[in-house]
């Protein structure tokens, strides 16, 4: 009856530091995870945000980019011929897909799903695109 006392005194060591070992673990277990579900919070709330920065970086970027190499007088719906139907000053082509860019970004930080007006807001970076191969590579 010796032994097994000292054998079943034995596992109830190896149980309790056992026991003890998964509670400190499971209080820095809900530390860490309270302190990710803070930082994902944050994240969540300024989603806006985060997805604003690239897009008005790289519009600013394009805007700049198609004030320099742009000609002075921009033409706008490229006809058959060769000829343009509308011409608009280097100022108007590059402010106006600004504006609209912005206006898109306007509409994401106003909307409950900020998605969707942020998809519109990339799709407008491909108007300065457009308007500079229109304009430098005419058919």
């Amino acid at each position: 009856m010796g032994k097994l006392a000292e054998m079943t005194a034995g596992w109830k060591k190896v149980n309790a530091d056992l026991q003890e070992g998964i509670q400190s673990e499971g209080s820095v277990y809900s530390r860490i995870k309270r302190v990710i579900g803070i930082l994902v919070m944050c994240v969540y709330r300024l989603r806006s945000v985060f997805l604003a920065i690239p897009v008005a970086y790289y519009a600013l970027k394009l805007a700049a980019y198609n004030g320099k190499h742009l000609p002075e007088q921009v033409g706008l719906n490229l006809l058959s011929n060769g000829e343009f139907a509308v011409m608009i000053s280097r100022e108007l082509a590059v402010t106006a897909p600004l504006a609209v860019t912005a206006a898109c970004l306007v509409l994401m930080f106003t909307s409950r799903k900020a998605l969707y007006p942020w998809a519109v807001s990339i799709f407008t970076l491909i108007l300065p695109v457009l308007l500079l191969i229109s304009n430098l590579y005419p058919a």
